[in-house]
C-alpha cells in the first residue's frame, strides 16, 4: 500500500521568500498547491469567482478584460473591514475546493505542500495539513524585498503587513521555522533539505 503523503502547510509573511521555499521543496519532488495561483484563475476573465464578485461589488470591481481589479479591491480590502471578510467569503470555499482536487490528483508525492499565505489567519487550514513550515524574516527585510517589486512601494507593502498576521502569531503556529534573514540560497536550500530529512521523506 502506497504511504499517505506528507501534507504541509507552507506560510509566511509577504516577502519572506516562502515561494522560494515552496520552488525548493518541489525540486525533491514535492507537489505543490499554490492557493494564491488557484486565487488567480478564479479570478482571471471568465473564473468561477467573477460572477459572485460582480454581484457582491458591483460592476467596478472587475476590470476592462473581465477579470478582478485587483488593485481596487486591494484598496478597498484594506479600508474596509467588511468588504475583505465578503470577498473571502466568496474566494476561500472555492480555494479550498480547488486545493483538495489538487491535492487528491498528487497522492503519489511523497510530499503534498500547500502554499497559503493567509493560512495562520484563515483558521481553516492547521486542520487539514500534518505540519506547518513558517518562512520567516524581519519586518525590515520584508519591506526591502516587496518594495523592490515592479508596482509595489514601501507603503504599501506595510499596509499588506499590517493586513497578515504577526510574526509572533505564525511561529507560534508552527512545527518548524526557516529564518531566511541573510541566507544565501545555497544556506536556505540546506536549510530546507535539513526538513525534508527530518521529516523522513522519501523523494522520488
Amino acid at each position: 500500500m502506497t504511504p499517505r503523503p506528507l501534507r504541509l502547510g507552507l506560510t509566511g509573511g509577504i516577502g519572506s521568500g516562502k515561494s522560494t521555499v515552496a520552488s525548493l521543496l518541489g525540486r525533491r519532488g514535492a507537489a505543490l498547491v499554490d492557493t494564491d495561483a488557484i486565487a488567480r484563475r478564479l479570478t482571471a476573465p471568465g473564473g468561477a469567482a467573477i460572477d459572485a464578485i460582480r454581484a457582491s461589488f458591483g460592476p467596478d470591481a472587475i476590470d476592462a478584460q473581465g477579470a478582478l481589479d485587483r488593485a481596487r479591491m486591494r484598496a478597498l480590502a484594506f479600508a474596509d473591514t467588511g468588504a475583505r471578510r465578503r470577498l473571502e467569503a466568496i474566494l476561500h470555499p472555492m480555494i479550498g475546493d480547488q486545493a483538495a482536487r489538487e491535492a487528491d490528483g498528487a497522492s503519489a508525492a511523497p510530499m503534498i505542500v500547500f502554499d497559503v499565505p493567509l493560512l495562520v489567519e484563515s483558521g481553516r487550514w492547521r486542520e487539514r495539513v500534518d505540519r506547518v513550515l513558517v518562512v520567516d524574516c524581519s519586518e525590515a527585510t520584508q519591506l526591502a524585498r516587496v518594495a523592490a517589486r515592479p508596482g509595489w512601494t514601501a507603503d504599501a507593502a506595510r499596509a499588506v503587513i499590517a493586513q497578515q498576521a504577526a510574526r509572533a502569531q505564525r511561529r507560534a503556529c508552527a512545527d518548524a521555522v526557516i529564518f531566511n534573514d541573510g541566507l544565501s540560497m545555497a544556506s536556505l536550500d540546506d536549510e530546507v533539505e535539513s526538513l525534508w530529512r527530518r521529516w523522513g521523506v522519501n523523494g522520488p
